[in-house]
């Protein structure tokens, strides 16, 4: 998995990071699709499920989650004119946001989906799940972001994020951020909580 020079390539620092100019779909976003001269194939609300797909007519699901509109307009086409209609003008349009939302897994006091915006950074992400656990493994925090519709994924060394030894990086709406977990802080924890029990620790 990508580390260092190699995951900034991927998910860039945030005073080096660019913000997609244009609306990139979320999943629970509502979207209106139609094609010209097909009004069997036009729908005013389409919603965007979990996994960021739509069902089309015809064609099924179609994930556009991480596409702009008009990226999505055009795979639409693309599947539609390979098996159902000759040159299809397609056309769609965000009707309804749901905001940016990271999610954030793993090692942190309260997993959950939460809102990001062009300034939020690596630590402000696992700020807002209420920090690493203590058994947390604070090298081995990894980024998934999906770009070009292709899943990417890069690890971060936060203990070296907060020395300021390293950038911290961008995070974008569609990111998952997964914190992982040290063995041996667990067992170390587990020896700690059992100590009293079977007193391990002499008083002197």
């Amino acid at each position: 998995m990508p580390t260092r020079d190699a995951a900034y390539a991927i998910v860039p620092p945030i005073d080096k990071a660019v913000v997609p100019k244009q609306y990139q779909i979320a999943p629970g976003d509502i979207v209106s699709l139609s094609v010209f001269g097909e009004p069997d194939l036009t729908l005013e609300k389409l919603p965007v499920d979990d996994a960021g797909f739509i069902q089309v007519p015809l064609v099924g699901a179609v994930r556009v989650a991480a596409l702009t509109p008009g990226e999505a307009s055009t795979q639409i086409a693309s599947r539609l004119g390979a098996q159902f209609l000759r040159n299809p003008n397609v056309t769609l349009n965000v009707i309804e946001q749901t905001g940016q939302m990271v999610t954030v897994e793993g090692q942190v006091a309260k997993a959950g989906a939460y809102p990001v915006d062009g300034q939020t950074t690596l630590l402000g992400a696992i700020a807002l799940a209420q920090s690493p656990t203590r058994i947390a493994k604070l090298d081995e925090v990894v980024v998934f972001r999906t770009i070009n519709n292709q899943r990417m994924a890069a690890r971060f060394d936060l203990s070296r994020i907060r020395a300021g030894r390293d950038p911290d990086p961008q995070i974008l709406g569609g990111d998952v951020v997964v914190v992982g977990f040290s063995q041996a802080k667990s067992i170390y924890r587990d020896v700690l909580q059992a100590a009293p029990l079977f007193n391990v620790f002499t008083r002197l």
